[in-house]
């Protein structure tokens, strides 16, 4: 049995047809013939030992399960060894029989400095994975942070990696993947999957990447919520993003009173253009942002400032079949042009909200708007997570939405 916390790591110095020898510093007194020893998650048998060697079978069974099938001569391997009895359990429960062997599909940072990673395993394990249930991979315990569709994900903080080996990880490499002891026996499939399909749907708040994450945001504009996109580059801020179809009175009230900054409303050019709304004069500010012609809701009965009829503005700029007499100019609501192209033009909130609209499958009309601190400075980018994660709304970059939209 084996707890998944690596305490040594070994370099590999040859693999033969029916053995392995790897270069290790754990001692002859603890490696004799015929021991226990996890390479890589893989439990091995001793067959010859010294004090900075050993080597240990390996058959044909082991390299069709595992990824000793590949050539590992010069790599670096992760080593534990077994628990004997008193020993502390301190991480996960395994035996070294693994699983099966999953993909690296993508590697994200995250602000702490760790990583997440995305790993494609054989489809009869994905199905029986739990969101924040313990997993090794490559005998390192980790927790699966997320389960969606053909992958699940695992965040690597900077003491794992700095630890083993899973911060020279690389998109393609193959990993070993062993489910926890307890966790398999405590559960049948089916409560698997439902337990993970409660979990999956929890509201999510805070930074989520990859095609994973912006599928949450984007079911979160469709419910008629709102997101937060974080513009490293362009701006350097983070804006609040609402779906212009589903924009509620409330939510103006949210901008205007949280949020502090400039509410605006992203447009797709053949919006614009059928509804007549010009743009303003001028080259917009030192950005590019196209600016248009204020405009408010001439069925609205009021001065068109109030929340309410803010919002009626625009979920009627949003509706399909709208026209140009449906609006007064000047107004109180300020729509601007996304350029044609969207993210693959600029990479800016104005693209970013038409862009996840439409991948919504919602009209290319939205509202944006700037997270300002109460001191009236623009929140930097842990100011921004630190706001997503008080008023419980996902935090996703626009690189991520360029790669995955």
């Amino acid at each position: 049995m084996f707890t998944g916390r690596i305490s040594h790591v070994g370099v590999v110095e040859r693999i033969d047809r029916d053995r392995i020898i790897v270069r290790q510093e754990l001692g002859r007194a603890v490696l004799s013939t015929g021991s226990s020893v996890a390479i890589n998650g893989v439990r091995f048998t001793i067959a010859e030992s010294d004090a900075v060697r050993f080597s240990a079978g390996l058959s044909d069974e082991t390299r069709r399960r595992s990824t000793f099938d590949e050539d590992f001569t010069g790599r670096a391997v992760h080593l534990e060894l077994p628990l004997c009895v008193g020993d502390r359990l301190d991480g996960h429960l395994v035996q070294g029989y693994v699983d099966g062997v999953g993909k690296v599909l993508r590697i994200d940072a995250e602000i702490d400095g760790g990583h997440r990673v995305w790993i494609r395993p054989p489809q009869r394990i994905l199905d029986e994975l739990i969101a924040k249930s313990p997993i090794c991979v490559d005998g390192v315990s980790l927790t699966i942070a997320e389960v969606h569709r053909d992958r699940f994900s695992v965040v690597v903080l900077p003491v794992t990696a700095g630890a083993t080996n899973l911060g020279d990880l690389e998109v393609g490499r193959r990993v070993n993947i062993e489910r926890d002891v307890v966790g398999r026996m405590g559960y049948d499939s089916a409560a698997r999957r439902n337990v993970n399909r409660v979990l999956t749907n929890l509201p999510w708040s805070g930074e989520v990447t990859g095609a994973a994450g912006v599928d949450k945001v984007l079911a979160r504009l469709v419910a008629g919520g709102a997101v937060v996109v974080w513009d490293p580059d362009t701006e350097g801020e983070g804006d609040v993003i609402y779906a212009g179809a589903t924009f509620k009175p409330e939510s103006m009230t949210f901008l205007l009173t949280q949020v502090c900054g400039f509410p605006a409303v992203p447009c797709a050019t053949e919006v614009l253009e059928r509804l007549d709304i010009p743009a303003i004069p001028g080259d917009g500010d030192r950005h590019g942002t196209a600016f248009c012609s204020p405009v408010d809701y001439a069925g609205n009965s009021g001065t068109g400032v109030s929340a309410h009829e803010r919002a009626a503005t625009v979920r009627r700029l949003a509706l399909p079949d709208s026209r140009p007499t449906d609006f007064l100019r000047p107004g109180h609501v300020s729509p601007i042009a996304a350029r044609p192209g969207l993210l693959s033009e600029r990479s800016g909130h104005t693209e970013a909200t038409v862009a996840l609209c439409t991948a919504a499958g919602l009209p290319p009309v939205g509202v944006c708007c700037e997270i300002m601190n109460p001191d009236g400075t623009m929140a930097d980018v842990a100011e921004v997570e630190s706001f997503s994660l008080r008023h419980g709304l996902p935090m996703i970059s626009i690189g991520d939405l360029k790669a995955a939209l």
